[in-house]
Order: structure tokens, then sequence, then C-alpha cells
């Protein structure tokens, strides 16, 4: 999966996440660290990649609805400290069909997983 790491998402996660077989950017990599969350949002849809971020600005279904992009997870911890944003994002990628997501709205706390799938979608 191609899959684009926002700067709040630490840069370790970009290593571990390629050695699951992934193809992943990040936006400190690119030099994108402090842009506008236009310009992350652009690069990522050009790339086709997969948004991992932390950002609420990704939060709003309506403006980021499922199927009109390559997908978003956001990852909502109460403590996101860099120790347990590491050990969620890389369970979700070893443990869920990250495949599926393609597309989708996925959220992420300490305890679920929830995917909005883009309407009329099966599975």
């Amino acid at each position: 999966m191609k899959l684009k790491l926002d700067e709040n998402i630490p840069a370790s996660l970009s290593t571990r996440l390629a050695a699951l077989g992934h193809d992943v950017d990040s936006v400190p990599e690119e030099g994108l660290t402090g842009y506008p969350d236009t310009a992350v949002w652009s690069e990522a849809q050009a790339g086709g990649r997969f948004l991992v971020t932390q950002d609420l600005d990704f939060s709003d279904i309506r403006r980021f609805s499922p199927g009109a992009h390559a997908g978003i997870l956001l990852v909502r911890l109460k403590r996101p400290g860099h120790r347990a944003l590491n050990e969620r994002i890389r369970w979700i990628f070893r443990t869920c069909d990250v495949e599926s997501g393609a597309g989708c709205f996925v959220v992420a706390t300490e305890v679920k997983v929830r995917v909005n799938r883009p309407r009329g979608s099966s599975s």
C-alpha cells in the first residue's frame, strides 16, 4: 500500500511500515514540514497515497468523504506519545486488512478502529 505519514507521526514508523511491504513517504522526508494541510493533502493524493495523521483538520468526513481520495487513517489517542503512536499504528498495519481501507476514512483510538467506506461499498 502507498502511504504518506504526516509530520505528526513518528519518523521511525516509515522504516517499520516499509518492512511490512508498504511504499512509505513522509512529510518530513519530502521537505513539506510546516506546509499547509492543503499542500500535504495535494501531495498525498497526487501520489495516490493513504494519509496517516493525527491532524483533526482531516477529520471532516463531509470534506474528505470516503471514495473521493486514496484514504485517511486518523489516529486519535488520549495520550499520543511517540511510543503509543508507534505501537498502535504498527498493530493496525500488522493485524488489520489495511488494503481494504484504501479510499476509506479510518479512525483509530486505543480501543477500536472504525472504517467509513464509500457509499454502496459491499465490504
